[in-house]
């Protein structure tokens, strides 16, 4: 698995496919590897160099102890590093949950590293807050509660989220969920940025109204998977697809001689 290095840091990444390059980043809990096992990697691949990208923090790439590590221009880093290492200039990005939070941040941080962004299922006004307040209502949990255990614990039941906990110390974990928890809405950078962008969220996801009234004031283009919740959009494959991929490929030519979209 080749890695690239950035202060200090080292993110690991798989190659495959051929045409624009496209960064595919996961949510909490997955790695890169979950891209392909969704089926999502072997139909971008034949329009596509696909890169997937094991988040900072998760599966082969390094896991720091510090909330500062994860912040949002470290993750943005994370994804221009993967880029350089690759001798790229820019390259699409699709990213799911934690994921679409990566892609805003490089958005924000690095535009020009983007030729467009695909953001699934996470909310850039309230960020983390929105969804954790629904899940407590919905248990009736006060609103004090620390979810960090309700979410571990609900994670687990997916043998392969399981196996990505379990391969990261807790330490890594809980500094990773701190800085998304706490990070705030990134909606205003957003709104800045020149990238194009295309939002999608699960009609049954606490994040699909809020991504669906930011994209309403922008003008955003964004698609509302009928009757999902956060975990069934991400395996409602094929439906997502006939959305992003027109995206992806629209106006899109390959120049061999720069490799640049």
């Amino acid at each position: 698995m080749p890695i690239a290095q950035r202060s200090g840091m080292k993110i690991a990444y798989e190659v495959v496919g051929d045409g624009p390059p496209l960064v595919l980043h996961p949510g909490m809990f997955q790695t890169g590897a979950q891209w392909t096992e969704a089926g999502y990697t072997a139909v971008l691949a034949t329009t596509h160099t696909v890169i997937t990208v094991d988040p900072l923090g998760l599966g082969a790439s390094s896991a720091p102890v510090t909330t500062a590590d994860y912040s949002l221009a470290r993750r943005a880093e994370s994804v221009t590093a993967v880029l350089d290492d690759l001798g790229l200039d820019e390259a699409a990005f699709w990213g799911y949950s934690l994921g679409a939070l990566t892609g805003y941040a490089v958005a924000a941080h690095a535009p020009e590293r983007l030729t467009r962004l695909i953001a699934g299922a996470f909310d850039p006004i309230d960020g983390f807050r929105s969804a954790v307040e629904a899940m407590l209502d919905a248990l009736e949990l006060p609103a004090d509660t620390d979810p960090w255990p309700l979410m571990q614990q609900g994670a687990r039941t997916n043998p392969a989220y399981a196996a990505v906990i379990d391969a990261v110390g807790p330490e890594a974990l809980r500094a990773n969920y701190e800085a998304f928890r706490h990070e705030p809405g990134v909606h205003a950078s957003l709104e800045r940025s020149p990238v194009p962008l295309l939002m999608y969220a699960g009609a049954a996801d606490p994040w699909h109204d809020p991504m669906r009234a930011f994209a309403t004031r922008t003008g955003t283009p964004f698609a509302s998977i009928p009757d999902a919740d956060h975990v069934q959009t991400w395996r409602s494959t094929a439906e997502v697809l006939t959305h992003a991929h027109p995206f992806l490929t629209r106006g899109q030519f390959w120049s061999e001689s720069n490799g640049q979209n």
